[in-house]
């Protein structure tokens, strides 16, 4: 008994660790060089987060792609894993006390763009069940953690606005 709930943890463990990271090193090496700009750093996990969205819309246009079920689970994983990134920096550098406003702006319109794309993919009807079935549930998550987000953002942008505004008088 012991022997199988110690095997049940390993391969449960081991199959933890497969999990990728959804950035190539390239994209890591970048972010690594921009921890101290949050600026430019945020602006990198936008971009990322906008690449995977784009590389999504291409291989679903694409007609020989296979498998497209689960590669659209694989790229919102993805997406939804740089997006949270992106929100755990955010969350760094208010922290860390820095204006983040001009960054902030930039992340709200992404994140318009974002809940289009995704909702897009939501409403599309052309789409098997079997298909929806296999990425349902992380198309819904990703959109609701960006509903949250976007709402969350302009909260920000807005306090840090007016504490501005007090900050100059």
């Amino acid at each position: 008994m012991v022997g199988w709930s110690l095997l049940l943890m390993i391969a449960a463990m081991a199959a933890g660790e497969r999990r990728r990271d959804p950035l190539t090193q390239a994209e890591i090496d970048q972010v690594r060089d921009a921890s101290w700009e949050p600026q430019q750093r945020l602006g990198l996990y936008m971009k990322f987060a906008r690449a995977r969205l784009v590389a999504l819309e291409q291989m679903r246009n694409d007609p020989k792609t296979k498998d497209r079920a689960a590669q659209t689970h694989d790229k919102l994983d993805d997406f939804l894993l740089i997006y949270d990134e992106l929100n755990d920096n955010v969350d760094t550098y208010l922290n860390r006390k820095d204006d983040i406003r001009k960054p902030l702006k930039l992340i709200i319109e992404a994140d318009t763009e974002f809940q289009a794309k995704l909702r897009a993919l939501k409403d599309a009807a052309d789409i098997p069940a079997e298909e929806v079935k296999t990425y349902e549930f992380t198309l819904s998550n990703a959109i609701d953690t960006l509903d949250s987000s976007a709402e969350e953002h302009r909260q920000l942008l807005a306090d840090m606005e007016e504490a501005a505004k007090h900050k100059k008088k």
